[in-house]
């Protein structure tokens, strides 16, 4: 009856709340007080919050192979797994992409062997039947179980992608989510099975439901964004697969990729009109082109079923020249031949990204996560540094609009970006390394932060509780590093049309948070300064400290609060935490008085 008692204060504080206009923050489906459910990560807004409501940044790096023929992870069979899991942890990158298949997840779920026969002898005990080098592989579900269990243990989350319908090392080639071996329906199913067996560990935060749809009309095979139920309308299918994937697990987070073509349907395209359709000589396409899965043009008109928003994240794909010489570059040359470029963040933004997929970010419609990015920068491959300057445009545009990211990629063997490690896979490309640095999250002191509220990242992060303890800023700073000179060129014809941006970009305000006056606790000397209401220390008064206050009154055991925040949270000064206290937060943040209030 006392539990109740404070509940139902705490129901009143928040209707008051709402009365303001003000809303608390949606809890997740289950967050339950044990190390396997306190990590789970929602929408709210264009943020990624954990279950206190706390904005996070998922900063992490792409590994393939379960997606391809040895269906495991590329280059372990002569490295050591759960080193190179560290090691990814100890370099700060705190969230895990890894490629799949929807064969291999069928292939699980009905316990059949591994179809694919791997070559050679593996060199790694760890993951041999009889623990020696050069044994018989474990099979590739039993492997994928002890990476997450390392992953845990190392403070690292993972995120799967649906890379491919049939494991294939080319099968992300194929433009849609099914081929002619495994249709949508083998799809969902995977989908579900997968969250549904992964449902009680919260190692795994997110699913990718597939890579890079695409494909042009004139190709016969492609993926397109309409309010249609065709078998090949991407946004009907990505709502079926969120379905999918939360009837199995409630609490995931579900990426959702672009396209590649989307018609101008101002000047009469539509979505037989061919990607390189000219009416007249010299005329533009009529359609949108962009990087494969990297445009999201439809959402501005027709985005996900709102009943979804809690749990979408939109995740574009964007690379650099080396990848494909594109227009909005400006080179002169083409790969290891460039000689000149001519772009930066403001021309990249007008000719390609704002229209394609930056909108989302920059008019906070919804989070994005940058699925892919990355590239060669050393000189033989990126001799003009044309690679390089792009992904530095990329990574501090990334950094100012929080956007979250997954780099690609961890493993040396990816034939157009090479990777983090060398060949030997243990030897780490520093050059590139210290160029991603900058965008990994982290404090004004450099110490990378978890997505794990109970392990740190690596053997020197901090966990997600420690971060917020402490009271750090939220906002990481960008690194400044010497400008690289970029030298004009005459503007070169590519194969793919985008179209300059003519729309200007919405500013949109958002909600304010309240600094409370700061004072010095009575009787005590030399004491930090009580910033009255700021239960979570964050050195700003919001929502997020009534929500906190309300968990801690109703005894939520996984609710962290620390000393210096129960001082703060004592609004009405009475030594005591109850629901005047939040009441008192609320009126603070909807401006009807100023704290501390007196008892």
């Amino acid at each position: 009856m006392k539990r109740m008692k404070k509940l139902a204060a705490v129901l009143t504080a928040a209707v008051m709340l709402s009365m303001q206009g003000i809303s608390l923050p949606a809890p997740t489906a289950s967050a339950a007080p044990d190390d396997c459910h306190d990590d789970w990560l929602h929408v709210e807004g264009d943020k990624v919050v954990d279950m206190n409501g706390k904005e996070v940044w998922m900063t992490g790096v792409n590994w393939f192979g379960y997606n391809v023929g040895s269906q495991v992870f590329d280059g372990v069979w002569n490295s050591n797994l759960h080193k190179d899991l560290q090691d990814i942890a100890d370099h700060g990158f705190n969230l895990l992409r890894v490629p799949m298949s929807t064969e291999i997840l069928i292939q699980w779920k009905n316990k059949k062997p591994d179809s694919i026969i791997k070559v050679g002898e593996w060199e790694n005990p760890e993951l041999t039947v009889e623990g020696v080098a050069g044994g018989t592989p474990k099979y590739s579900l039993d492997v994928w179980n002890q990476a997450v269990e390392w992953c845990k243990e190392c403070g690292i989350k993972i995120m799967i992608d649906i890379h491919c319908a049939t494991t294939n090392a080319g099968g992300h080639t194929y433009p849609l989510w099914y081929d002619e071996n495994f249709g949508t329906k083998e799809w969902l199913t995977a989908l579900e099975w997968f969250c549904d067996t992964y449902k009680d560990d919260d190692t795994i935060v997110a699913i990718d439901l597939k890579n890079e749809p695409h494909g042009k009309p004139e190709e016969g095979k492609f993926a397109k964004w309409d309010e249609s139920k065709d078998e090949n309308n991407w946004k009907y299918a990505a709502e079926r697969g969120a379905e999918a994937c939360l009837s199995g697990n409630p609490n995931l987070l579900i990426m959702v990729e672009g396209i590649e073509c989307y018609p101008d349907f101002d000047r009469g395209a539509d979505w037989t009109t061919p990607s390189v359709d000219y009416a007249h000589y010299g005329e533009p396409s009529k359609v949108f082109g962009a990087w494969w899965g990297g445009n999201l043009r439809g959402v501005k008109k027709l985005p996900l079923d709102e009943k979804l928003k809690s749990h979408i994240v939109y995740s574009p794909h964007d690379y650099g020249p080396l990848v494909h010489p594109q227009k909005w570059f400006h080179l002169t040359g083409e790969g290891n031949t460039i000689s000149a470029y001519n772009f930066d963040r403001q021309s990249l933004l007008d000719e390609y990204w704002l229209d394609t997929w930056a909108y989302i970010c920059e008019e906070h419609i919804a989070p994005l996560l940058m699925g892919e990015w990355g590239g060669f920068i050393d000189k033989e491959h990126d001799g003009a540094g044309a690679n390089q300057e792009w992904m530095k445009v990329l990574r501090d545009y990334m950094i100012e609009k929080h956007i979250h990211h997954t780099f690609w990629c961890y493993n040396w063997n990816s034939g157009d970006t090479g990777g983090l490690v060398l060949e030997d896979m243990t030897t780490w490309d520093m050059d590139k390394y210290n160029l991603v640095k900058p965008a990994l999250w982290q404090d004004e002191n450099g110490v990378f932060i978890s997505l794990d509220h109970q392990r740190p990242i690596g053997v020197n992060g901090q966990s997600l509780s420690e971060y917020y303890g402490g009271g750090h800023s939220t906002t990481p700073k960008i690194t400044t590093e010497p400008p690289v000179t970029t030298t004009a060129a005459p503007e070169t014809t590519v194969t793919e049309h985008v179209t300059t941006v003519t729309e200007p970009v919405t500013t949109v305000t958002e909600p304010a948070t309240t600094k409370a006056p700061e004072t010095t606790t009575e009787g005590e000397t030399g004491v930090t300064a009580v910033i009255y209401g700021d239960t979570d220390c964050s050195g700003m008064v919001d929502v997020s400290d009534a929500v906190l206050l309300a968990r801690v009154i109703t005894e939520d055991q996984a609710a962290v609060i620390t000393d210096k925040g129960r001082r703060n949270a004592d609004a009405n000064r009475n030594g005591n935490l109850d629901p005047d206290d939040i009441t008192a937060i609320l009126r603070h943040i909807a401006k009807i008085e100023i704290l501390p209030v007196a008892n």
